[in-house]
């Protein structure tokens, strides 16, 4: 590999690494022509939550209606990255936080697809589930909001 070629790949690797960092991913991968890079960092998980089985009445709730400045509101769970927001961990299983839920810091609260990776939301904070403002499999932006936890 040339010298320039090298320099190249390794700032490519830290851009790479600096939008893992930025987006909360656990890891990217590029490819390009014959050179392909996979940047991948290690995430620090909160110990699992014990799931006590909950009796349920629906299938997974829907969005309430909340007020169209969510994203600023106390509480409000924005969307980390780009992505598919799951409210459960598989097709079928209750949800993670369904509204009414006490959930603790670290707890998972959805899980966000992207790039075919699984990536566990934490909640930033310890409250009541007040509202879910996301459907299952519903396509979410940057900084969208996604429920609030108050």
């Amino acid at each position: 590999m040339s010298r320039s070629k090298k320099s190249i790949d390794q700032d490519l690797i830290r851009e790479l690494a600096a939008l893992l960092k930025e987006t909360e991913l656990s890891e990217i991968e590029v490819e390009q022509d014959d050179l392909r890079i996979r940047v991948a960092r290690t995430l620090t998980a909160a110990p699992a939550a014990l799931q006590v089985p909950v009796a349920r009445t629906d299938a997974l709730p829907g969005p309430l209606p909340v007020e169209a400045d969510a994203a600023g509101k106390p509480g409000t769970v924005n969307s980390p990255m780009v992505g598919t927001a799951y409210l459960s961990p598989s097709p079928g299983t209750p949800p993670f936080a369904p509204v009414g839920t006490e959930v603790k810091e670290g707890d998972t609260v959805l899980i966000i697809e992207a790039m075919k990776t699984m990536n566990h939301i934490p909640a930033p904070h310890t409250g009541k589930v007040t509202a879910v403002l996301i459907e299952n499999g519903d396509p979410v932006e940057f900084g969208e909001p996604l429920m609030i936890i108050e």
